[in-house]
């Protein structure tokens, strides 16, 4: 296995302000500073990293600027997220076309996978047809990445139609593609992380491992929150998925150097407890 930090944790996410009336330049946006994260991730023993679409394309006419700053750190792109409504039938092609803009600059930067969240929930209440159309849009988003020679998995999130454990498996039944597992949002939606990913041990494809506190509700660095990350990792391990473990702390009031650290140590500890070689 590998270890890999979002960048998100350096100033949080925000939408691409265009994309309130642009559907087709909806990016996410990192609100910090690339290099900030990709100095400290490298200084906390990681040796990838993930980034948003939106942090991706600021550098799509300065490509040697992003790579540059990636190998000065030592570090691999493994991954870009990115995320559509996808039940809206008049702005699905839109949303497809940031999502292909999306594929072409993790091919160009050289990321192996494409994570996307998605799937709205409507003010007049989910129906039946959302999570067909949820289903059709991973599945083609899917195909798309693999033309391109990327994994392409799907990340359950909070606010989305995907959150809990029946939600997860209606969409996996729907769906081909492989599954990213968040284990902070599996858990806030009131799911064991642990369990969920033995159930689904055969879509395993990326991961993201992140702690939580519920009260106050807090992402917390890993070994900090609730979540029994010794448990979670074993089942990673037992479906055979042997790659990147990639720690996400959406936003953190401390020094990011040093949650990424702690999280770093915690991981270390399990890894060893279990026996596993990291690559």
């Amino acid at each position: 296995m590998k270890l890999g930090y979002h960048s998100i944790t350096w100033g949080g996410v925000l939408g691409h302000p265009v994309g309130v009336t642009s559907i087709k330049d909806l990016f996410y946006c990192g609100v910090g500073d690339i290099a900030d994260a990709a100095r400290d991730i490298a200084e906390a023993g990681y040796t990838g990293t993930e980034m948003f679409d939106g942090d991706v394309a600021k550098y799509a006419d300065r490509p040697d600027d992003l790579l540059g700053l990636l190998e000065a750190n030592g570090l691999e792109l493994v991954s870009v997220y990115t995320g559509a409504n996808f039940i809206y039938a008049d702005i699905l092609p839109d949303e497809m076309d940031k999502i292909s803009r999306a594929i072409e600059l993790a091919v160009r930067f050289g990321a192996e996978r494409l994570v996307v969240g998605g799937g709205a929930r409507r003010a007049a209440g989910t129906t039946d047809e959302d999570y067909i159309a949820l289903g059709n849009g991973l599945d083609l988003v899917d195909r798309m990445a693999a033309d391109r020679g990327l994994v392409a998995t799907y990340h359950p999130h909070l606010t989305t139609i995907v959150e809990n454990p029946v939600e997860l498996a209606r969409i996996m039944d729907l769906s081909e593609i492989g599954l990213c597992p968040d284990t902070g949002h599996l858990a806030a939606a009131g799911g064991d992380p642990a369990a969920m990913i033995r159930s689904h041990s055969d879509r395993i494809k990326h991961v993201h491992l992140k702690d939580w506190k519920p009260d106050p509700f807090t992402w917390t660095p890993l070994g900090a929150g609730t979540l029994d990350f010794t448990d979670i990792v074993r089942a990673v391990t037992e479906t055979g998925y042997d790659s990147w473990l990639m720690v996400e702390l959406d936003e953190y009031a401390g020094s990011n150097l040093e949650a990424a650290k702690a999280s770093k140590a915690h991981l270390d500890q399990i890894i060893t407890e279990l026996g596993i070689t990291l690559g």
